[in-house]
């Protein structure tokens, strides 16, 4: 028995989510993504690399096409599958041959309406991730009908989705998937220190911020907004800092909760209200202060103050374990 796995290519949520959840993983796994293998990936996971299908491309005909006005959404049924894409159908026939070559059985998928309708055409036991938001469209309800399991990475109850209302009967909610869950913490929390995570804030706002806190007394490091700035362990910022600047995708959020982080988690605009849907719940349970991009530094200020008197229950999110929880209800799916 040998698991395939979709990993999208948008971000590094998708991979970091898959990079938690497999070592937990009893059964073999075939990963397929457009993004480059990944550092720490255990040599006995396949990675196979799938072409792009969203640039530009040229019809049989030999006219040059932009996907996006060729119908990639089969007028409002499917999300993308772009006419005579040869990106597209490369992709869905790297995934069909090795799922007969390697005799899949299921198929995770994070996260593709159309995949998850081929891998379930292909006769595969498939899963799809689902996200925050408004997902109550044509082809999320299309994927949710289709898919034998759908795996909610959050607390039960912390994020409205309407979408999985009618199908809670093959809902598994995970909590929070964290690439932290059980690492000890580095050093106590420092007084007063501010951690401006990942690009959260447009140039200006993010540097007219640190001048206000450094005015005020604050020690601020910014990490993440550049290349220049990444750094691949942010664990000890995360957990030394008073407070936290974060996004509010699913990933961040659980690595808030695992180091136990008093935050300010600023809501990026992304499809389906992702992420303000996150930032809501937060701000309801008392775990984060909640903003979004279009915030002023001045009222940043205020709410990393006010967040450092937070006394959150990281607790409710349930983080811990959940990358086992994930993978055993993906064990589970085998005959």
């Amino acid at each position: 028995m040998v698991i395939g796995w979709y990993v999208h290519h948008h971000g590094y949520g998708h991979v970091a989510r898959f990079l938690a959840v497999t070592p937990h993983l009893r059964t073999p796994v075939v990963a397929f993504s457009s993004m480059p293998r990944p550092a720490g990936l255990a040599a006995d996971v396949d990675w196979i690399r799938l072409p792009p299908d969203a640039d530009d491309y040229t019809r049989p005909d030999g006219s040059p096409a932009d996907p996006r006005d060729a119908d990639p959404t089969v007028r409002g049924h499917l999300h993308w599958a772009p006419l005579d894409h040869p990106g597209h159908r490369a992709r869905l026939a790297s995934i069909a041959s090795t799922a007969a070559e390697r005799s899949l059985t299921a198929f995770v998928v994070d996260v593709s309406v159309e995949v998850v309708v081929f891998a379930r055409l292909l006769g595969l036991r498939t899963l799809a991730m689902t996200q925050p938001g408004a997902r109550i469209d044509a082809p999320h309800a299309l994927a949710y009908d289709l898919a034998d399991g759908i795996l909610a990475p959050w607390a039960r109850g912390a994020v409205s989705a309407e979408a999985l209302g009618a199908r809670t009967d093959r809902v598994v909610w995970t909590g929070g998937i964290s690439r932290f869950d059980g690492r000890e913490r580095v050093g106590a929390r420092d007084e007063r220190s501010v951690l401006l995570l990942g690009r959260v804030l447009d140039d200006d706002v993010r540097e007219d911020l640190s001048r206000r806190l450094r005015a005020r007394g604050w020690a601020v490091t910014s990490a993440g907004h550049d290349a220049a700035s990444r750094i691949d362990d942010p664990w000890p910022l995360l957990t030394r800092s008073t407070v936290v600047v974060s996004a509010a995708g699913q990933n961040s959020v659980a690595d808030l909760a695992a180091a136990d982080a008093r935050a300010v988690v600023l809501a990026q605009d992304r499809p389906f209200g992702e992420q303000h849907d996150t930032a809501e719940t937060l701000e309801r349970w008392g775990l984060a202060r909640r903003a979004d991009s279009r915030t002023d530094a001045a009222t940043l200020v205020d709410l990393v103050e006010r967040a450092a008197q937070d006394a959150p229950e990281w607790s409710r999110w349930q983080t811990a374990g959940a990358a086992g929880r994930m993978a055993a209800a993906i064990d589970a799916v085998h005959p």
